[in-house]
């Protein structure tokens, strides 16, 4: 392996680099060994040849001057090696000094050579981790990349078919547009051939009412001193030109064929009989179901629950008191809009209004109280007449839950304001919208007046629209989400309700905010919580979220009443009934209560 040999070389180069260096301090070392050992040699025969002399001067003299010479050779030498001896000791002490650092060295070396191979164990361990987490990346990447071209397959394909279903819509959407302007016109031909065979039927009985009047002129017929024709018949004589007004009046008309019948007999037989076939003709609106009350004599303020009982099954959003104050409408998540009769201070169901497809979001009557139109949350609207509980017109065309939905003024024209941000304008007459206005947030009450209409929004935003102009003519942003719209009996001041917790009245004719009410414990509960004027304009009430209903008093600003103690849950929508004598009120549970003073 390459790591092995690249290892092994640096440890040779290393042993190469070290041994040089002490090569040298061997080498002496070596040297001073050998010549200790000489020393050593040279001592002891000196020490024989010391012996030989000193027994060579017992035996002789005559060599005395000889030994005497000898021995001074060996003193020098003696000190001579003595010095050497000396030296070499300091040498030796020296290089084993050496040696000791050396050898140091060495351990250190040794340990550091120990310390490098438990690192390089440590590191091929490490090294062989990270081949395997390198192996296993690539496995992972090659698994990503398979589903990453999967998903992109699987993109591709939902591609195709969104563009398939999208051209499908498209084909549908104009198909839909087709089939909608065939029908229109096919209701235009039908509607012109029954004017047509109205006209005719009208003309055929004109006609046979002519001929009818024109023989019954040509008989004569007595009359009376009292008849109410005496009188016709002597106005038709004197339009005829008499001029004597002391004339007798003749008992029977003569018959004279050449003379047509008197202008003023035959105007007002015609007249009566044209009144009677009015009378009985087919009306396309049908007769109120009750007379409006107009403006109350007296506001009670609510004190009692007088009736407390199960509306719906399930929450109610929304109620309603007809105008006449004879009939309450409520509408719940259940679908329905149920219809109750306001009698001795109990509410006695009376029927229900079905068609919707999901949970009603508001109620509204028109001025007379003949038709209930009620917004819902299927997108769409619905118009039911009060009499037979028959549903008369569905409006769709939103996007979106329609929230509110209201009447105007001449009944035949109405708005809607629904979650898609956007209000529409329809006509009963055609049952077509006539005008979408996109008003940037989404739409949770409306109130009309003759010419503007305003709506509450999720913004925070107060709008005012010229119904002629399809623009927003100004604008009043509050401190909280707006839930509810009302307008006194004048239409001359607004009431407002925000997710802010206060109630505010704006003056209408100085676009100013007139009075706030606020209340300790008053908590606006969903976005859809109604408040009302009463019917003078002289209080206004509202529910909490905590199920307690507020009643303020409009010209102090402050709490004139509350009602806690019989709502289990928060209270959605309040009605003040035209003639003042009772409160509706209804919660996000199943209950409906009818209030009084009484």
């Amino acid at each position: 392996m390459e790591w092995k040999r690249h290892v092994s070389e640096q440890l040779k180069l290393r042993d190469r680099i070290q041994r040089q260096t002490f090569e040298e301090i061997v080498h002496q070392y070596n040297r001073l060994l050998e010549k200790s050992d000489l020393q050593a040699v040279l001592t002891e025969r000196y020490q024989t040849d010391k012996y030989d002399v000193q027994r060579g001067h017992e035996a002789g003299s005559a060599d005395s001057a000889r030994s005497d010479l000898l021995q001074q050779e060996m003193a020098q030498m003696r000190i001579r090696h003595q010095e050497e001896l000396t030296e070499l000791h300091k040498k030796r002490g020296e290089l084993a000094q050496s040696v000791i650092e050396l050898n140091n060295q060495i351990q250190q070396k040794d340990r550091e050579i120990q310390t490098n191979e438990a690192r390089m164990l440590e590191y091929q361990q490490q090294i062989s981790s990270l081949e395997g987490d390198c192996r296993e990346l690539r496995n992972s990447l090659q698994e990503l990349e398979q589903a990453n071209q999967t998903l992109k397959d699987e993109y591709d394909a939902l591609q195709i078919t969104f563009s398939a279903l999208e051209e499908k819509l498209r084909k549908t959407t104009e198909d839909n547009q087709e089939l909608v302007s065939r029908w229109m016109a096919e209701k235009a031909q039908e509607a012109n051939r029954l004017n047509a065979e109205n006209e005719k039927d009208s003309r055929r009985r004109q006609a046979k009412l002519q001929k009818d009047l024109a023989d019954a002129a040509k008989e004569p017929l007595p009359i009376e001193p009292d008849d109410d024709i005496e009188v016709l018949a002597e106005d038709g004589v004197k339009g005829a030109g008499e001029t004597s007004p002391n004339r007798p009046m003749s008992k029977t008309l003569s018959r004279k064929p050449s003379q047509p019948p008197p202008g003023g007999l035959l105007d007002s037989i015609s007249n009566i009989f044209g009144r009677r076939r009015s009378a009985n003709s087919f009306s396309t609106s049908p007769e109120p179901t009750e007379s409006p009350s107009g403006l109350c004599a007296e506001v009670r303020v609510p004190s009692t629950a007088l009736h407390v009982f199960e509306a719906h099954d399930g929450e109610v959003n929304a109620v309603r008191f007809s105008p006449g104050s004879r009939l309450l409408a409520t509408g719940g998540m259940d679908r329905r809009v149920k219809l109750w009769e306001v009698v001795a201070g109990r509410c006695e169901a009376k029927g229900a209004l079905t068609g919707s497809n999901a949970g009603i979001t508001s109620i509204e009557f028109d001025s007379a109280g003949s038709y209930l139109l009620a917004a819902s949350n299927d997108f769409a609207s619905r118009i039911w007449t009060v009499e037979d509980y028959r549903l008369r017109h569905t409006l769709t065309g939103h996007s979106g839950k329609v929230l509110s939905a209201r009447f105007l003024l001449d009944n035949a024209r109405i708005v809607s304001g629904s979650y898609d941000r956007t209000l529409k304008l329809w006509d009963l007459r055609s049952k077509v919208c006539m005008k979408t206005v996109f008003a940037g947030s989404s739409c949770n009450d409306i109130v009309c007046t003759e010419q503007c209409v305003m709506s509450g929004h999720f913004d925070k935003k107060v709008r005012f629209w010229d119904i002629r102009a399809e623009s927003i003519v100004r604008e009043i942003e509050l401190m909280g989400r707006v839930t509810s719209l009302d307008l006194n009996h004048d239409r001359s001041e607004l009431l407002t309700c925000s997710r802010d917790d206060l109630l505010k009245i704006i003056d209408l004719r100085t676009n100013a905010i007139r009075q706030t009410f606020s209340a300790q414990g008053f908590k606006c509960g969903a976005d859809w919580t109604r408040v009302t004027f009463s019917p003078d304009g002289s209080y206004v009430a509202g529910g909490s979220a905590e199920g307690a209903l507020y009643v303020w008093n409009v010209l102090t600003g402050k709490v004139d009443r509350t009602l806690d103690r019989n709502h289990n849950s928060a209270i959605n929508s309040v009605s003040w009934s035209p003639s003042g004598a009772y409160v509706a009120s209804v919660e996000k549970g199943s209950k409906a209560i009818l209030w009084s003073d009484m």
